[in-house]
């Protein structure tokens, strides 16, 4: 049976998805002028986009083993295509909201299938696929900004961009319908008649809490630097904005290169040691960035914290699923769940530190949110050793 097409299929869509994830930033200062967004209503947008996002992992870890994985994921995609298409049409905020947690309810989902089928199809090859897989979505996180500058020198219009992308999300469901047509096997349901998944379950075992707690410490280091480096680095340290990008790009280009790599690694480390590796470097990049006094230290700080932090998500979920892949996905809905709490701690924790005592300070959550990541990564290894060891 041909693994080929459900892996385009997931890889492109991951493609899609990462194109999808970064838009909102960039659209935003747009989308805040025409739709009369202010500063709070902007902060609820994310927040609304990442309940939706928490939303759908728990419904996707519990549900979606019950239905066709393709021709759910095909579902999904048209779904999030119609939103898509809705939100290049309103002229109220209101509708906005509503719509964006409608978006991370179903991107959130659909990620949970992804992660869930390449693990199942790829059991020898787990951990590498996975990264590659993040690899495609790191990817399309990247070229997100290169093609919408491009599209605005000819239509400057933030509704065009969610239009193509809706497009995009229509030819993919087209290729996951027709893959579950021709592997009949692949696009059932992953047991026949089975009851949801529990969260409980597996939340009651400490390895498994412990993989909520590291992805809550990866979310608020990923997000804090992702969303709030630049801010620090125009009004705390004095750098124009566009140098910041740049800067930023270093971390960013690290994440890539660490998703794209990491496994070559594991023909020489256990998961154990390259998981240790990487929040070392992740904890020494966030300490050189905060430090750093000079524009080279700052970027080589923003690399050593992409390669760090880019490969412990699909390095994770990875390890995890080898233990239990029956619960693929509760265990991809709790890395999910994690990740996005750590993203909504950094957002507003930090802003609200900063309101009280200047970015400069408030900047600090991305360095203790790194020795967060460390030590829970610590504790995770241990526990990890001990299970094995029983095995």
């Amino acid at each position: 049976m041909s693994r080929a097409a459900p892996t385009a299929v997931i890889f492109s869509g991951f493609f899609i998805l990462g194109n999808l994830i970064i838009l909102w930033g960039l659209l935003l200062p747009d989308l805040a002028a025409e739709l009369a967004l202010s500063k709070s209503l902007s902060g609820l947008f994310f927040s609304l986009m990442s309940a939706g996002t928490i939303l759908g992992a728990v419904l996707g870890g519990k549900y979606a083993q019950k239905f066709q994985f393709l021709k759910l994921f095909a579902a999904l995609a048209l779904l999030s295509a119609c939103w898509l298409l809705l939100i290049s049409l309103v002229n109220d905020w209101r509708y906005l909201l509503l719509l964006i947690t409608l978006i991370g309810m179903t991107y959130s989902i659909m990620f949970t299938i992804g992660h869930t089928l390449i693990a199942r199809l790829f059991a020898n090859r787990r951990a590498a696929m996975m990264g590659l897989m993040d690899f495609m979505f790191s990817l399309g996180t990247l070229t997100a900004p290169l093609w919408v500058v491009l599209l605005f020198r000819y239509l400057d219009d933030w509704r065009w961009p969610l239009r193509i992308l809706a497009v995009g999300l229509v030819v993919i469901a087209c290729y996951s319908y027709w893959a579950a047509s021709r592997l009949p096997a692949l696009a059932q349901p992953a047991r026949s008649g089975a009851r949801s998944l529990s969260y409980t379950a597996l939340l009651r075992q400490p390895l498994f809490l412990l993989l909520l707690l590291v992805m809550i410490g990866y979310g608020a280091a990923e997000w804090g630097q992702g969303n709030w480096f630049v801010s620090y680095a125009v009004t705390g340290l004095g750098l124009q904005a566009e140098q910041s990008r740049l800067l930023l790009a270093w971390f960013t280009g690290g994440m890539v290169l660490s998703r794209l790599g990491f496994a070559l690694l594991l023909r020489w480390l256990t998961a154990s040691q390259l998981l240790l590796l990487l929040g070392i470097l992740t904890v020494s990049g966030a300490l050189l960035v905060k430090l750093g006094a000079t524009v080279a230290l700052l970027g080589v700080g923003n690399l050593l914290l992409g390669l760090g932090i880019g490969a412990i998500f699909p390095l994770m979920l990875a390890t995890v699923m080898d233990l239990d892949s029956d619960n693929g996905p509760v265990l991809s809905g709790i890395a999910s769940i994690g990740s996005a709490v750590g993203f909504q701690f950094a957002g507003l924790l930090t802003g609200l530190w900063a309101e009280q005592a200047g970015i400069v300070n408030a900047f600090w959550l991305v360095p203790l949110a790194s020795f967060w990541l460390l030590l829970t990564l610590l504790v995770f290894c241990r526990l990890l050793a001990a299970r094995v060891s029983r095995a």
